[in-house]
C-alpha cells in the first residue's frame, strides 16, 4: 500500500499552504474562525492541485460544510443545479460532495467517467424510504397512472419512474404532465405542497427527509415573535404547518436567489444547517440565525475523504447499465423540462 496514502497523519500548515490559501479564507472568515483555518487549509491546498492533476471536478451540494462548499468545489448548487452541471463536466473524475444517490445520479449521466463519492455510507432517508420493488407493486394497484419520482432517490427507483423532479421543479414537472392524477415518490411533505399549487390529486408515499421534518411550525413562529424583521425561508420538504409559517417556499437555490435578490436585514432559513454559513459567506449584511439541524450523512464528507479518494479513486460508484438506461430517460426528461 501507498504509505503517503495510507497515512493518517494530519497535513502541515506550512507558510506556502498559509500563502496559497490566503485568498481561499478571505472568502470564508466570517464563517470559519480562523483558529480552524490551519486545520483546513492544507487538506484545501492538496485537494486543489491533485484535482488538477487528476483531471477532476469537485460537485458540492449546498449542505456541504463552507470549507468544502467555498474552497475545493468546482461545480455548487442544489441537486437540480449538480445534476444539470454535471453533464457539461469537462472531467475524467466526478468527486460528489453530497450524498450517494447524487453521485448515483452524476453516474447515470456521465457513464464514461469515473465518478467517486469519498464515503460510499453518505445516505438518506427519503432514498432509503423506497425500493424499485415498492415502485413496481404501486404500478400494479394504479395502473396507467404516471410516476413522479424525486432524485433523492435510488437509481433502482428512478427506473422504474416516468420522470424526475426537484424541489425546485417539482410543480413545472407536474404540469408538465397533464395528467389528473400521478404518483408522487416518496417525499410526502413535498407532495402535498406541490399538490397545494397545482391542484393534481395525488398518491403518495410516506417517506420525509429526517433533517427538514424536525423542524416545526411552534418553533418559525417563536423565531418570528423573537425577531420583527426576521423573514423565514423554508424547504418544501417541511411539513405543511411549516410552510404556512414561512415567508418563502423554494429548493435551496431558491432560498439563495431571494436573499442575492432582495438583501432582506435578517433571515432566518428552514433547512440544513450548513447552507446558511454558505449562504453567509457571500452575504456578510446579511443577519443570519440559524436553528442548526445538521444532516449526518451530508456530514460524513470531509476534506481529508476528498483527498483520499483523489488519491485513491475510491470509493466509485457504479450502476448496473439496464438500471442506469432506464432511470437515465427519467432523469433526462426532468432537465427537458427545465
Amino acid at each position: 500500500m501507498d504509505t503517503a496514502i495510507a497515512d493518517t497523519t494530519p497535513l502541515e500548515y506550512t507558510e506556502e499552504v498559509a500563502v496559497a490559501t490566503a485568498p481561499l479564507y478571505a472568502k470564508v472568515a466570517g464563517v470559519i474562525p480562523s483558529v480552524e483555518w490551519p486545520l483546513h487549509a492544507p487538506y484545501i491546498h492538496a485537494i486543489n492541485r491533485l484535482k488538477e492533476q487528476r483531471n477532476a471536478v469537485i460537485l458540492a451540494h449546498n449542505y456541504q460544510t463552507p470549507e468544502i462548499f467555498h474552497c475545493v468545489a468546482d461545480i455548487r448548487g442544489d441537486s437540480l443545479a449538480l445534476a444539470r452541471r454535471a453533464v457539461d463536466a469537462e472531467a475524467d473524475v466526478i468527486v460528489l460532495a453530497g450524498v450517494h444517490f447524487m453521485a448515483e445520479t452524476a453516474k447515470i449521466l456521465n457513464p464514461s467517467k469515473t465518478v467517486l463519492i469519498p464515503d460510499a455510507a453518505a445516505g438518506c432517508s427519503l432514498a432509503e424510504s423506497i425500493t424499485g420493488a415498492d415502485v413496481r407493486l404501486l404500478r400494479e394497484k394504479y395502473p396507467g397512472v404516471p410516476v413522479v419520482t424525486y432524485v433523492n432517490t435510488s437509481a433502482d427507483v428512478k427506473a422504474e419512474s416516468d420522470v424526475c423532479c426537484t424541489s425546485g421543479n417539482a410543480e413545472a414537472v407536474i404540469r408538465a404532465l397533464g395528467a389528473d392524477r400521478v404518483i408522487f415518490l416518496p417525499d410526502e411533505h413535498l407532495g402535498r405542497h406541490v399538490q397545494r399549487q397545482t391542484g393534481v390529486d395525488m398518491i403518495f408515499w410516506k417517506g420525509a427527509c429526517e433533517v427538514h421534518e424536525r423542524f416545526t411550525a411552534e418553533e418559525v413562529r417563536s423565531y418570528a415573535s423573537a425577531y420583527d424583521d426576521i423573514v423565514v425561508l423554508a424547504h418544501p420538504e417541511c411539513p405543511l404547518d411549516v410552510l404556512d409559517a414561512a415567508d418563502y417556499v423554494g429548493s435551496t437555490a431558491g432560498m439563495i436567489d431571494y436573499v442575492a435578490q432582495r438583501k432582506p436585514a435578517r433571515v432566518l432559513m428552514v433547512t440544513e444547517c450548513s447552507m446558511s454559513d454558505n449562504v453567509a459567506a457571500e452575504h456578510p449584511d446579511v443577519d443570519f440565525i440559524k436553528p442548526c439541524n445538521l444532516c449526518p450523512h451530508m456530514k460524513r464528507i470531509t476534506l481529508p475523504k476528498i483527498l483520499r479518494s483523489l488519491q485513491t479513486l475510491e470509493p466509485r460508484v457504479e450502476v448496473d447499465p439496464d438500471t442506469a438506461a432506464r432511470a437515465r430517460r427519467a432523469v433526462e426528461r426532468m432537465l427537458e423540462i427545465g
